[in-house]
């Protein structure tokens, strides 16, 4: 089979063949029918601080996708050859404190397919039944393959109560962008969006939120002023990772107001904590989907009518991979597929 490889220590990938995948008894093998590009994946790409100290060389990369499952172990129950699937990229232990707790998010053991074992971007992948999630026929493959980050979006957005809320999101990237539909059908009273990516902001403007600002010509502040946003927001979603935008969470976030934080932020990155303490603030972590409540939230979402389909701006058959990768660099994209279905 062709995959998708990081071969050396360097920047770039390429596309070799590999051996279709043995299956274990529980497992399932895949049959790949489209893949999507995320952020990690850039990492490993550059080949970055993390992804040197992280991914063995020679390893297959990729965690999101969809695909027709074409082979089932022998002690296998749920699946069968011919459903259609995505599946949970985080493969935990099952038998720490947090797995038996049924709270599998949390496992400290989990590896990830990608980088902790091989990935997606390929024709064929083996996977544990237990990590696999039916899709229905009326999901296209191109939102199928973006339930990850969606799970993340709806993960961190669905942490906390949005009905009647004013909500800041920062950051516009993909997960951002989600963010805003999901804040919408959820309720918010506004959705405010910030981001410096001129192309990214005018993407945003596909989901309709109540405000989109350039922060490097516009302030939070004047915004929230002209949204008559006279106490501060009451949620905000930081999904940037940029240290100035968790800065000025602490002046913009109203007293006792929740601050989710997915965006991965540097080592060093502040926050005025005299305005944590004082307005009684709450920050909470956020990492990848509850498994699996989060893929069904996100599965019924869709179902009632969730829109995220703008996210998607580019498909790139898998030979074609480079120029996905470029456009991704570029920051001039919202989520990239990648076409595997040809093969």
């Amino acid at each position: 089979m062709k995959a998708i490889v990081k071969k050396n220590p360097a920047l770039g990938l390429v596309i070799e063949e590999r051996p279709i995948p043995q299956i274990g008894e529980r497992d399932i093998l895949i049959k790949i029918r489209k893949t999507s590009i995320c952020g990690t994946d850039v990492h490993i790409y550059k080949w970055d601080e993390w992804a040197a100290k992280t991914l063995p060389l020679s390893s297959i990369i990729g965690h999101e996708f969809v695909g027709i499952v074409e082979k089932v172990g022998s002690k296998v129950v749920d699946f069968a050859p011919g459903d259609r699937v995505s599946g949970e990229g985080h493969l935990t232990c099952g038998h720490c404190r947090e797995c038996k707790n049924g709270r599998r998010v949390l496992c400290p053991n989990t590896r990830g397919i990608g980088v902790n074992r091989d990935g997606c971007f390929a024709e064929y992948l083996s996977l544990p039944e237990e990590n696999a999630f039916k899709i229905p026929n009326e999901i296209p493959d191109e939102i199928a393959t973006i339930f990850d980050p969606l799970g993340n979006a709806v993960h961190t957005a669905f942490s906390t109560e949005l009905v009647g809320k004013d909500v800041l999101i920062t950051g516009a990237g993909p997960i951002g962008l989600m963010a805003i539909a999901l804040a919408k059908k959820a309720g918010a009273r506004t959705v405010v969006i910030s981001d410096l990516n001129p192309y990214r902001l005018e993407l945003a403007k596909k989901f309709q939120p109540s405000r989109i600002i350039d922060v490097s010509k516009e302030s939070i502040g004047d915004a929230m002023k002209e949204l008559d946003i006279q106490y501060g927001f009451d949620v905000s979603l930081e999904m940037s990772g940029s240290p100035q935008a968790f800065a000025s969470l602490g002046e913009f976030t109203a007293c006792g107001g929740e601050i989710m934080l997915l965006g991965i932020l540097p080592a060093g990155a502040i926050i005025n904590w005299h305005q944590v303490i004082f307005k009684m603030l709450k920050i909470k972590g956020i990492y990848g989907r509850e498994i699996f409540r989060t893929w069904f939230q996100t599965l019924h979402l869709l179902q009632s009518g969730l829109d995220v389909t703008p996210v998607i701006t580019h498909e790139f058959p898998m030979e074609e991979f480079e120029k996905g990768f470029e456009i991704m660099l570029s920051g001039n994209s919202g989520k990239v597929i990648l076409d595997w279905t040809h093969l």
